[in-house]
């Protein structure tokens, strides 16, 4: 059981050395924010155990509008007349180049599982549709798998008819909704029920662990922990299976 669920959080939380003798996989965020050098993602491979994941979220440029408060963070100069050619998936030069820097940082890292956040304000709208498709249709996937994790008010069978038509594993928080595809991989991203200050309960980590344990026995899930208690719920988690 142990080896097909892979636990880690969305972030370091504690120094890379603790965290590495802790888990096997990390879900690296600064390249969603703003990403960094590719000097400094060598090192974190480098330095990281052979064996060791790193999954990586994709650069917000590609998902968020620059009206997001998330670029608050971001480094790069968005000009006011160019706004409109960020987030969404839109088709433009400016969304593939941020995809083309979330590329190459996940090869350096070796990471195989690339994760697209959508935000709410990322509606069901035939346009919206139009640009996944069209984003993802173009993008060289190599050997990458990709996740989306839509939190609009998305409709469960279209949601479902996205995947199966552009190759996505749905992600969701288990604590709020059900996987809609069967892929042979499951991506759980934990936000804490009811806010990113939660800390999960001996219940609630449980309930987790039954919904891991019910999941087809040949497929590799993810686990990972999205919240300020997310080092010690993690390893809480991960101490269920021994």
């Amino acid at each position: 059981m142990v080896g097909r669920v892979k636990i880690g959080c969305c972030g370091f939380p504690v120094a890379k050395d603790r965290y590495y003798r802790e888990f096997e996989v990390v879900e690296i965020q600064k390249t969603f924010y703003q990403p960094p050098s590719f000097i400094t993602v060598q090192k974190w491979r480098e330095r990281a155990p052979s064996k060791f994941e790193f999954t990586v979220k994709a650069w917000q440029l590609i998902t968020h509008l620059p009206s997001s408060p998330t670029y608050r963070r971001l480094k790069e100069h968005i000009l006011k007349n160019k706004e409109d050619m960020y987030g969404f998936f839109r088709p433009t030069e400016e969304v593939f180049s941020a995809w083309k820097k979330t590329e190459e940082i996940a090869s350096v890292l070796k990471g195989k599982i690339i994760v697209f956040q959508s935000p709410p304000g990322f509606k069901p709208t035939l346009n919206n549709e139009k640009n996944l498709r069209e984003f993802f249709n173009k993008i060289e996937r190599r050997d990458f798998i990709f996740v989306w994790e839509p939190r609009g008010k998305w409709e469960k069978e279209k949601i479902k008819s996205l995947c199966n038509e552009l190759n996505l594993i749905h992600c969701v928080d288990p604590f709020k909704s059900e996987p809609l595809t069967q892929k042979g991989i499951f991506y759980f991203r934990l936000h804490g029920k009811g806010g990113y200050r939660y800390r999960y309960t001996k219940e609630d980590l449980f309930y987790l662990y039954k919904i891991v344990c019910a999941l087809p026995s040949s497929s590799s899930i993810y686990v990972m922990f999205n919240n300020t208690y997310m080092f010690e719920d993690a390893t809480r988690f991960k101490s269920l299976f021994y």
